[in-house]
């Protein structure tokens, strides 16, 4: 298989692992199953899906500690506040991925905590 059809496939299944991330604010178990597809896929993948792959890896356990974070304290007023940060967070560090996949582009800094 040529250089293309490995971009297509392999953007595939982090297209994939990025919409079941976004479906997870709608339907809860979904991300887990995008975080299962990430662990197996990341180690058997080219450089710039690699990245991608640790991307949403860290994306799911970094999002879970601010949730965590945000659900514990949701009774003072900063719990709000982190939470509404993760949603905006989440959401564009998801289209920001999807963006670079579907371009065959790798993670610029997979492991930064923002954006």
């Amino acid at each position: 298989m040529g250089e293309t059809g490995t971009v297509q496939t392999g953007g595939r299944t982090a297209t994939i692992i990025y919409v079941l991330y976004l479906a997870g604010l709608v339907i809860g178990i979904t991300p887990i199953i995008g975080l299962a597809m990430a662990y197996v896929y990341r180690d058997d993948s080219p450089y710039w899906l690699r990245t991608h792959y640790h991307y949403q890896i860290r994306t799911f356990w970094i999002g879970l500690l601010y949730v965590f974070i945000g659900a514990i304290t949701v009774y003072l007023f900063i719990g709000w506040l982190i939470l509404l940060f993760w949603l905006i967070w989440y959401l564009v560090r998801c289209v920001r991925g999807l963006k670079l996949a579907g371009e065959g582009e790798p993670v610029p800094n997979p492991t930064t905590w923002w954006f």
